[in-house]
């Protein structure tokens, strides 16, 4: 891949749809897009209200000429550009982006899509049809599964290290919404989040569970084939689904716990897996992204950290600084985006496709399946199937 830059001969160009200003989410992704110099942040629509969106670009260093007032501008005026963009990246509120997906597939742009992809898994499967159908790429940005660690522990798993498996335990556990605060003042930029028609089926796996979901499933390599989950809310009052916790069960027959809830007071952002074998596990935890704990029977435990020597390339690959030097969501990200870009320079020229692992379109219809078995878990009081 040393030299598909610069055969390619030019960073490929990204339309950001949301992300303005004030959005932290915004700056995670124009930051990672452009880490490593694979992407420029060309162009964007960066509000639903266009004089807001048009004044946002000059904040974020986007021409004015090409910080438009809605998609349906962007992409027609793009079209009619020689140096268009051949992306978008959207992170707007959940209920856009299946619309706004469909819009750029149509215009033969590749996605970058914040999660959940779509309102349900129906939305879903439409996408994954339509990205296969015009041969573009539909990345979802699972950060989580793209931590050096977190891809060391799938290759562990994968390969067999810790043995046959036996028991996955996956929680996603925040704080934000301990107290009621839908009804604040301070919530209006976001109180759409508070509307279940537009923040999605459960608010809480939209937010987090789904990338709980999906950690356990891309670092055991298997899907989940039933659930038995209890779904609801916590505080009084709420109309969204604050908490998810359930018994899954994998393709392959072993157990797991899930757990996603973000009305714990008192807890910070944390993510954490572990996964059990025959003969040891696995052990990460977001709070120490940067290490992987690995105990093996009888064994002492060890402690895995980014950067140490005698790691497969790939996953030194995927960090950026000596152990110790903190990293993160933010290198997470731009790991999704260099492999999305090294994937289509790649196409563009002719050469092998990698096999790159950052999450698609179809680990978000997955996830959609999973979410709508959970709900008719609860509904129905016991364990469901996830459709494949």
């Amino acid at each position: 891949m040393s030299d598909l830059r610069a055969r390619f001969g030019r960073r490929l160009r990204l339309g950001m749809i949301g992300g303005g200003p004030d959005s932290w989410i915004g700056r995670m992704h124009q930051g990672a897009a452009q880490l490593d110099g694979w992407w420029e942040v060309a162009a964007g629509v960066f509000s639903s209200d266009p004089g807001r969106s048009r004044a946002a670009g000059a904040r974020l260093g986007v021409a004015a000429d090409r910080s438009y007032g809605d998609l349906a501008e962007m992409i027609a005026r793009e079209q009619a550009r020689s140096d268009a963009i051949d992306a978008v990246a959207i992170m707007t509120p959940n209920d856009t982006h299946y619309p706004f997906a469909v819009a750029a597939l149509e215009a033969g742009l590749d996605v970058i899509a914040d999660k959940p992809v779509s309102y349900d898994a129906a939305q879903a499967r439409d996408l994954a049809v339509r990205a296969r159908a015009g041969g573009r790429l539909f990345a979802v940005t699972h950060g989580y599964a793209a931590y050096p660690m977190t891809r060391l522990a799938s290759r562990l798993v994968r390969s067999g290290e810790i043995g046959a498996l036996r028991l996955v335990q996956v929680e996603y556990i925040q704080g934000g919404l301990a107290a009621k605060i839908e009804d604040g003042p301070q919530t209006t930029r976001i109180r759409w989040l508070f509307d279940p028609s537009r923040s999605g089926l459960a608010q809480v796996m939209s937010a987090i569970g789904c990338h709980a979901q999906h950690l356990a499933c891309f670092v055991t390599g298997r899907g989940i084939a039933r659930v038995a989950a209890e779904v609801g809310t916590v505080v009084p009052g709420r109309r969204v689904i604050d908490h998810v916790s359930a018994l899954v069960e994998f393709d392959g027959g072993f157990k797991g716990t899930f757990t996603a809830f973000q009305a714990a007071a008192g807890a910070e952002n944390d993510i954490r897996l572990r996964v059990y074998g025959e003969r040891g596990m696995v052990d990460w935890s977001h709070r120490e992204c940067s290490y992987l704990r690995l105990s093996m029977h009888g064994e002492p435990a060890r402690v895995i950290g980014r950067g140490d020597p005698g790691l497969p390339p790939e996953i030194l690959k995927a960090g950026r600084s000596p152990r110790g030097h903190p990293e993160g969501l933010l290198q997470a990200f731009a790991n999704i985006y260099a492999e999305v870009a090294q994937e289509r320079m790649a196409a563009a020229l002719g050469d092998e496709r990698p096999a790159f692992e950052y999450p698609r379109i179809e680990d978000g219809v997955h996830t959609m399946a999973f979410i709508e078995a959970c709900l008719a878990s609860h509904a129905a009081g016991g364990w469901v199937d996830v459709e494949r």
